[in-house]
Formats: structure tokens, C-alpha cells, sequence
């Protein structure tokens, strides 16, 4: 009802469960997958994992119930683009919705805090430089992009500050995430953290 509601998205397929996933995804080629994570046979993590080691997969958004570190971090870690609670408002889910497919990520302000944290508590050196090693494989503009992406900033963003066209911005994102063997902005984020470089 909220998808539907929406005039700009359109509910194209449904799966009960992560091991209907891929046919569904096939069946239906969507730009967006709202995933659970808690489902009877194959989770949403497996499934998202899955889904986005396949070619031309779409975008996963996380949308669940459980907050739990261990399922945030490995939602993001198998590619997701975003994790949302279900308690999140209507037209925030909405928002997050366009913002994925438009290859934004997006994380619902509590699991902000809960991945904060977790990057602090467990720092470490050897996590740092395999991070430092991988960033150290870029040019000089593909690096000052990839911070931009590690700071948050939107592809408009980083067009305005680098002084570049969003078009090129999104073609450095490409051939970032194809460099740094990465699925998503999210993970391009998560190793510039764990660069201590954000």
C-alpha cells in the first residue's frame, strides 16, 4: 500500500521467501529489492548476497524489524544499499526507495549510531591497511571521489565540490566499485571508515 501510493513506484513482484528471490528478480526486473531479513527457508542476507553477486542486480534495500549489529553490518557487507526498520515513516521509506535506485545509499538514523559505534569499538590496524592497500590502487580523483562517497555526500554533491558534471561523478562511482571489486556506495563508504579516512 505504501509503494502503491506512491505516483513514481510500482510493486512489479513479491517473493515469501529468500530462496524465491532470484526467480522473482528474473521474472519481474526490478530497479529495487525491499528485503527482510528473518524468513523461513533462506534469510535476506543470503538472499541479498546472492542477488547481488548475479549481473545487473538490482539495488537491495533492507527493510526489517531487527537492529542487531550482526545483521546490519553483513546486510551491507552482501551488498545491500540500505537498512530500514519498519517503524520507519511511510514517506521515509518512500524516500529511501528513490534514493537506491537513483544509487544513493540510505541507513535509517538508528543503525547510523549502532555502525558508528561498532567502526570505533573495533578498529584495528590490520583492518586499516588491507583498507589503505585497497584505496592505495586509485588515481588521485578516483580517491578524492571515493572519500566524497565515504563522507555521505550525494552524487550532486560531489559534482559541486570536485567541480565535475554528475554524470562523470557516477561513471568515478562505476569504475570505483569495479577497481575496488565492490558492489555498492555502501561499501565504498565502509572501506574508506575502516581507512580511518571519513
Amino acid at each position: 500500500m505504501i509503494i502503491g501510493g506512491a505516483p513514481d513506484l510500482t510493486v512489479v513482484g513479491e517473493a515469501a521467501d529468500g530462496d524465491e528471490v532470484p526467480d522473482a528478480v528474473r521474472a519481474c526486473a526490478p530497479d529495487v529489492v525491499l528485503m527482510d531479513i528473518r524468513m523461513s527457508r533462506v534469510d535476506g542476507l543470503a538472499a541479498t548476497s546472492a542477488l547481488r553477486a548475479a549481473p545487473d542486480a538490482p539495488e537491495v534495500l533492507v527493510l526489517t524489524t531487527f537492529d542487531l549489529d550482526q545483521y546490519v553490518l553483513r546486510a551491507l557487507r552482501a551488498g545491500a544499499s540500505g537498512f530500514l526498520l519498519k517503524d520507519t515513516p511511510p514517506a521515509e521509506i518512500v524516500a529511501a526507495i528513490r534514493r537506491v535506485a537513483a544509487g544513493e545509499a540510505t541507513l535509517s538514523p538508528t543503525v547510523t549510531r549502532q555502525l558508528i559505534t561498532h567502526v570505533v569499538a573495533t578498529g584495528g590496524d590490520e583492518r586499516r591497511d588491507r583498507a589503505l592497500g585497497q584505496l592505495a590502487t586509485l588515481s588521485p580523483r578516483e580517491r578524492e571521489v571515493a572519500l566524497a562517497v565515504g563522507r555521505g555526500c550525494s552524487n550532486a554533491e560531489i559534482a559541486t565540490e570536485l567541480f565535475m558534471s554528475v554524470a562523470t561523478v557516477k561513471a568515478y562511482v562505476s569504475r570505483l566499485l569495479t577497481k575496488l571489486d565492490l558492489n555498492n556506495r555502501v561499501q565504498i563508504a565502509l572501506l574508506v571508515h575502516d581507512a580511518d579516512l571519513a
